[in-house]
C-alpha cells in the first residue's frame, strides 16, 4: 500500500489539475477504485494533521494537490515570478513546439523534448500561453496555443508564423515520434 500512496502522491504533484478517482486507479492499474479513495482521504488527513505545506483538496470526486492555504502570501510572490518574469529557454522550446505542432499530446511532448515537460507545461498553463483539453477516448491530454499567445504575438492565427507550413509538417518529426512509439511498445 506504501508504493500506491507513492504513487499517488507523484501523480497528484505533477498534475496540473484536479484528478478523477477513477482516472488515478486506471492510472495504477487498480481495479478497487474505493480502496484508492480511500487511500487519497487518508493522504488529505495526513497532510492537514502534519500542517504540510502541501494539501490534498477534493471536489466531488476529484483530487488535486494545493498549497495550503495558510501559505497564501508567499505562495503568490513565486507564482508571480513564474507569470510574468521571462520564459526560460526550455519553457520557449516547448511553447515553439505546440505552436507549430498544434494540438499536441504531452507524450509527443516528451518524446520531441526528450524530457518531461510536466512542470513546464504547468507553468505555460498559469501564463495561459496553452490551454489543455482531455481527450475522453484516448484519456490523453492535447494542447495547443490560446488566443492570448495569438494576441501577444500579434498574429491572427498560428499560420502566420514564420515559416508555419514548413514547420508544421515536418516529416522528420513525424518520423521520431513514429519511432520512439515503436521502440515503447517493443
Amino acid at each position: 500500500m506504501k508504493n500506491i500512496k507513492s504513487q499517488i502522491e507523484s501523480l497528484l504533484f505533477v498534475a496540473t489539475k484536479s484528478i478523477p478517482v477513477k482516472r488515478i486507479a486506471f492510472l495504477l492499474k487498480e481495479k478497487d477504485i474505493k480502496s484508492v479513495r480511500s487511500l487519497l482521504i487518508e493522504l488529505s488527513n495526513q497532510y492537514k494533521e502534519e500542517e504540510r505545506g502541501i494539501r490534498i483538496i477534493q471536489n466531488e470526486d476529484k483530487f488535486q494537490m494545493v498549497s495550503a492555504e495558510e501559505n497564501l502570501d508567499i505562495v503568490k510572490k513565486i507564482v508571480k515570478d513564474e507569470v510574468v518574469g521571462e520564459l526560460s529557454r526550455p519553457s520557449l522550446e516547448t511553447l515553439t513546439i505546440v505552436a507549430y505542432r498544434g494540438n499536441i499530446s504531452k507524450i509527443d511532448l516528451n518524446r520531441i523534448r526528450g524530457v518531461n515537460c510536466s512542470l513546464i507545461l504547468r507553468n505555460l498553463l498559469l501564463r495561459g500561453l496553452i490551454e489543455a483539453k482531455i481527450d475522453v477516448e484516448s484519456d490523453e491530454t492535447f494542447y495547443n496555443v490560446t488566443l492570448d499567445f495569438l494576441r501577444f504575438l500579434g498574429v491572427s492565427s498560428v499560420e502566420e508564423l514564420p515559416d508555419y507550413e514548413k514547420l508544421h509538417n515536418e516529416k522528420i518529426i513525424d518520423r521520431v515520434l513514429e519511432d520512439e512509439r515503436v521502440k515503447e511498445e517493443v
